[in-house]
């Protein structure tokens, strides 16, 4: 299984939205942290503010007085009353206690020494005595947000109970729930957040499919020019990278088109100049007395003549100023099929192409026509099998011939390379025609394979790309 994608472009999707996903959740940590320390302290320093200023107070009130400064000092979210003596605090947790001795050290701190000071945070289970309007503040409450974790303040516990002793022994009990800020999610900065990171994802997909989009260009291009030499260079336009590197492309293009013309050119004459010393020698072999001589002398010739053509043929290559077009496969691979047919060869095709196949029909002729010469010649007969699909035609020609030795199978591609047991000049063979079929082939983009049968024989494999 692979971890990582094939392709530059998903490798460098997966390190950016790495990086960024992992940078945002701690850059979301960070300023969630933050805000929250802010806040726990704006409300710490609220409340024990407050609660100090209400006790001095009622200090320094007589006890009528008290219960009507108590009725107008409550609010709709601190409830204030008086005992005589203070409520029982059950027992809390571990994270609840550091909360409220926290509280509870600050009270104590600015209020007059030997003051008795009792916090505790209650949960959402509270006694049916606490007002209705905090008891649905209370049932309200949805999912406990991250800052009582931050702070010591455990998720269910979401009420203040803070009881203060006055100088005369009367006791004042201040009930506050945990403000939501601290409790609740800021949904608003998440949503920014999320913005934000959706954003440079979005960016960085685009900034990522542009820069690899050159690199996709130069693929194609790279595919086009081992199809035809002739072909557009490349555009020079981009950042200063791709522009020479599109130069330096085009640079290559042209040097090899410069070197397959002066190539051609050279060929042309050098088969020119062949063939007039050949044809002077054919007539003067046709002046000699001595018939036996003059058959052997011209049989000499032919083969001459023969391997000259061919030879020609293996060194031009690729280079026809053919154009591609669409063609019809099957009618090539029956038009060699009949040809065989009527030379008294044997020869099955099987299977059939559905579309239609763009390529160069005289150069794809002769590629079939020396495999299927090919298997006749050695095998005896040729088996055709054709299977069309989606990205490729693939064309097998099969044999019942000997097969070739496994080290000799790419090596029968090898210009002039005969196997003696089967293929010599006596048979017609040149050693050429595999490596001509090759050439073609991968002028199309393709290849030509060979393997040996299980049940005998050999297998040559064409296969073409649309």
């Amino acid at each position: 299984m692979r971890l990582l994608p094939r392709s530059l472009f998903g490798r460098l999707i997966l390190v950016l939205l790495t990086g960024l996903i992992v940078a945002q959740l701690f850059s979301t940590f960070v300023v969630l942290r933050d805000r929250g320390q802010a806040l726990y302290q704006s409300v710490q320093s609220d409340l024990i503010m407050r609660t100090v200023g209400i006790v001095r107070l009622l200090d320094s009130v007589a006890l009528p007085e008290r219960e009507r400064l108590v009725s107008l000092l409550s609010t709709a979210d601190t409830r204030i009353t008086l005992a005589a003596r203070p409520i029982p605090i059950a027992e809390a947790d571990s994270d609840s206690e550091i909360a409220a001795g926290l509280v509870q050290r600050q009270l104590t701190k600015h209020l007059p020494q030997n003051t008795r000071v009792e916090v505790s945070l209650r949960g959402t289970l509270v006694p049916d005595t606490m007002p209705a309007m905090h008891r649905r503040h209370m049932a309200g409450r949805g999912m406990p947000g991250p800052w009582a974790y931050m702070h010591g303040i455990n998720p269910m516990a979401d009420f203040f109970s803070i009881q203060v002793q006055l100088r005369d022994g009367t006791w004042v009990r201040f009930e506050r729930p945990v403000p939501e800020a601290l409790s609740g999610w800021p949904v608003r900065l998440l949503i920014t957040l999320g913005i934000l990171l959706l954003s440079v994802v979005v960016l960085s997909l685009l900034a990522v499919h542009w820069s690899v989009g050159p690199l996709r260009e130069l693929r194609q291009a790279a595919e086009a020019l081992g199809k035809d030499i002739h072909r557009e260079p490349l555009a020079e336009r981009g950042p200063v990278e791709v522009i020479e590197t599109a130069r330096a492309f085009n640079t290559m293009q042209r040097r090899l088109k410069n070197f397959i013309e002066d190539r051609a050119r050279i060929l042309t004459a050098v088969s020119h100049d062949l063939k007039t010393p050949l044809t002077r020698l054919r007539l003067r072999s046709d002046l000699l007395e001595d018939e036996e001589l003059r058959s052997k002398i011209q049989i000499d010739l032919q083969d001459m003549e023969s391997m000259v053509g061919a030879t020609l043929d293996f060194m031009r290559g690729t280079e026809t100023k053919e154009p591609s077009q669409p063609l019809d496969l099957m009618a090539l691979l029956e038009s060699a099929q009949n040809n065989m047919l009527e030379a008294g060869s044997q020869v099955r095709l099987e299977g059939q192409v559905e579309k239609p196949f763009r390529g160069k029909p005289l150069a794809l002729k002769r590629c079939i026509t020396n495999l299927v010469e090919n298997a006749v010649r050695y095998g005896e007969c040729a088996y055709i099998k054709v299977e069309d699909a989606e990205q490729q035609v693939v064309i097998s020609v099969s044999d019942d011939g000997p097969g070739i030795p496994e080290e000799a199978l790419e090596e029968v591609f090898s210009p002039f390379y005969r196997l003696e047991a089967s293929r010599s000049q006596h048979t017609g063979g040149t050693g050429l025609g595999l490596g001509i079929a090759r050439n073609i082939a991968r002028a199309h983009g393709g290849d030509v394979e060979l393997r040996n049968r299980s049940q005998g024989g050999l297998t040559a494999k064409l296969v073409l790309p649309r």
